[in-house]
């Protein structure tokens, strides 16, 4: 395959898939500008060895570029503020948000989506990042699992802990959801 075979591949597979690096990326470094630079570098990464790309899944892969670019970065450019994964890190709790019809609905959904943004920014960094490939660029827990490089039942716990966190964060009066056992299995007899 030619060079120029290879960009027009790299263009029509992956390069649709940017809004979803850039948001990735934003939320893992909490900052748009540097959200710019982790995701054209993770760009040039993934055309560099796009040759070798033999999935079908660029999506996921270049996510998962993105994603090992954005620790990489951090770890260059901001090492005081790498976060270690201990999902009992109480510190990050306090950090702050990345910033239609009747004005007082507006102003209701903004101060909703701010505090949902709020929320998400403060949970750890485990957390955040698998909500936001699950919840917002709506990735299987396999695609996640793949780019997190991570098993998918450490995916599935990471979700669960994560969304209780948020349901806590967003109502701290809320108690656990109660679970049902066995609801939906016939083979048991009362």
């Amino acid at each position: 395959m030619t060079d120029d075979a290879d960009l027009k591949r790299f263009e029509r597979l992956a390069l649709p898939h940017l809004d979803a690096a850039y948001n990735l990326a934003r939320w893992l470094t909490r900052n748009d500008s540097d959200a710019d630079d982790v995701v054209q570098e993770a760009v040039l990464r993934a055309l560099r060895y796009f040759a070798a790309f033999r999935g079908d899944n660029a999506r996921a892969w270049l996510l998962q570029i993105v994603r090992n670019t954005c620790f990489s970065w951090l770890a260059e450019n901001r090492p005081a503020v790498i976060v270690p994964l201990d999902e009992d890190d109480a510190r990050w709790r306090d950090q702050p948000a990345p910033a239609c019809d009747e004005p007082h609905a507006r102003v209701l959904r903004g101060a909703d989506r701010a505090r949902i943004n709020a929320a998400l920014a403060a949970l750890p960094v485990a957390y955040r990042e698998v909500i936001v490939l699950r919840e917002l660029e709506d990735l299987s827990y396999r695609d996640i699992a793949t780019i997190a490089d991570l098993p998918v039942g450490t995916v599935m716990s990471r979700l669960a802990r994560g969304r209780a966190l948020l349901r806590v964060a967003l109502d701290p009066d809320a108690k656990p959801r109660p679970r049902a056992v066995g609801a939906g299995r016939h083979d048991c007899q009362p």
